[in-house]
């Protein structure tokens, strides 16, 4: 295979840029361990560890000498590769040049001891213990998309950190479609009851050890590199993390009950993983290495996840592992598995929303943030505002924060303008859907014979391979002709559950 990296610039850029991805490495490895293995108190130094080595980081990716190198690359005559590792290094290097060093810390810190009170505040479903922190976060945020600069909404500068290039007037009209067409499906689904509300199999206990064998068995079908290249783990919340190209671990949680919750999750984080392992190997090292955007990433895990792993082929697929390990199986059918991965209920959490609801807990959120950074929303009026919206979209109104406004991690995190990108990932993911079934008619039948090598050769070939060399606006074009299209969901969803 040819070098990819053939100009004499790029490889003095490329040469400077390993210590900048060692950090980043590191960081990854020491994210990890945090929540994996960390004991509790470790969290004191191991966020100064992590503060001190983004202070170093953006240091790097600022100093003069680099800086000059990526200038001086911009005349050159560069393939499409290089120019992609200019587009990503300039980026990083605007963003990193917005924010001073001050700003960068003080985020830090602020997020640090939200994200505590945070969780003490849900805990104790007490929301003013969080409201002083929420509008720290909110001050910050509105200051950090002025560092960062805006043409028309200061929130299109934070939903571009996320999702490259996504702007509001992109959402506004595929949330404005969503918004006029989920609520009329899901009355009709829960008039005609043949997706049920509830499921048996929602409370039966399972033991944790079996569960565990089962989730293996499954990666072992889709054909994870358990052990060469991968991990499952057990954490609080399950999430995937790449080191690189050759270490990509995943993990998921064992609650005891409701054993679809631990199940899709592995099968969801499976869709992060095989786009970080199916990057093209030449990548290593560089700045294009790595899934492009969280939009196009979630893409793959809502594939995966809602596409393969919520459908009648795959519960008969998985029903003679599950029959195997846990005995209650035997009193159910394949189809009854079915209707269980697919029940339909409004639900006051997001991360336990169905197909059906899931866009409308992130359409809430989006427009609250809106009225956060645009508007300068204060902390005081996000619950009620929250609960409102709830009852508008979905019929029910949260009795406690926790499973209100306090449910999720992100705005103590300080991560707004995340939410949306989770949508673009469950839309784009039908659309890869239908697209797929188009070039591989039997597409159903070989996931019923856990035949998946041609379905990751395909997910390569149109996704994968191309790492961050296209922005994600771009690689959907090039791939597929169109960008994010909301009919696709919402024909999905009428086709399969009415």
């Amino acid at each position: 295979m040819e070098e990819v990296f053939q100009n004499e610039i790029i490889k003095q850029i490329l040469l400077k840029y390993r210590t900048i991805w060692a950090i980043g490495h590191a960081q990854s490895v020491l994210g990890w361990d945090m929540e994996v293995n960390m004991p509790k108190e470790g969290i004191t130094e191991r966020s100064v560890a992590q503060g001190e080595l983004s202070v170093l980081s953006q240091k790097l990716i600022l100093e003069p000498k680099f800086v000059e190198l990526v200038e001086k690359a911009e005349g050159e005559d560069l393939n499409d590769y290089e120019r992609g590792v200019m587009r990503v290094l300039k980026r990083s290097i605007k963003i990193a040049k917005a924010f001073p060093p001050e700003f960068v810390r003080e985020m830090s810190e602020v997020r640090s001891k939200a994200t505590i009170a945070w969780a003490e505040a849900k805990q104790k479903n007490d929301f003013k213990l969080f409201e002083p922190y929420l509008d720290k976060i909110i001050e910050l945020s509105r200051k950090a998309a002025d560092y960062l600069g805006y043409d028309e909404y200061p929130y299109d500068a934070l939903l571009d950190l996320y999702e490259e290039g996504l702007r509001t007037r992109d959402l506004d009209p595929i949330f404005g479609k969503l918004e006029k067409e989920l609520k009329p499906i899901l009355d009709r689904i829960l008039e005609e009851g043949k997706f049920p509300k509830e499921h048996p199999l929602e409370k039966e206990k399972y033991d944790i050890e079996a569960m565990k064998k089962v989730n293996l068995e499954i990666l072992k079908l889709f054909g994870y590199p358990l052990g060469t290249r991968g991990r499952l783990d057990v954490s609080p919340h399950p999430f995937t993390t790449e080191f690189g190209i050759k270490d990509v671990r995943i993990t998921t949680r064992y609650e005891g009950f409701d054993f679809k919750r631990t199940l899709l999750a592995v099968v969801h984080e499976f869709g992060h993983a095989l786009y970080e392992l199916q990057q093209d190997e030449r990548f290593m090292f560089s700045p294009i290495a790595g899934g492009v955007s969280l939009g196009i990433h979630e893409s793959q895990s809502r594939f995966w996840e809602n596409i393969i792993g919520r459908s009648r082929e795959f519960a008969e697929l998985v029903y003679p592992i599950l029959r195997d390990n846990l005995p209650f199986i035997s009193n159910y059918t394949p189809e009854d598995i079915y209707y269980y991965f697919n029940t339909v209920r409004p639900d006051f959490i997001r991360v336990e929303a169905d197909e059906v609801t899931y866009n409308m807990h992130i359409l809430l959120r989006y427009k609250l943030e809106k009225l956060m950074i645009n508007e300068g929303l204060r902390a005081s009026e996000v619950a009620e505002l929250w609960n409102d919206e709830m009852e508008r979209l979905l019929g029910i109104r949260p009795k406690t924060y926790s499973e209100g406004v306090l449910q999720d991690i992100h705005w103590a995190h300080a991560t707004i303008g995340y939410f949306p990108t989770y949508t673009l990932g469950t839309l784009l993911a039908t659309q890869i859907g239908a697209y797929i079934t188009k070039d591989i008619p039997d597409f159903y039948e070989k996931v019923q014979r856990g035949e998946f090598e041609p379905i990751k050769e395909w997910l390569r070939e149109k996704v994968h391979k191309y790492g961050s060399v296209y922005p994600p606006k771009e690689l959907l074009e090039r791939s597929f002709g169109e960008g994010v299209n909301p009919e696709y969901f919402i024909e999905y969803l009428k086709e399969k559950y009415l």
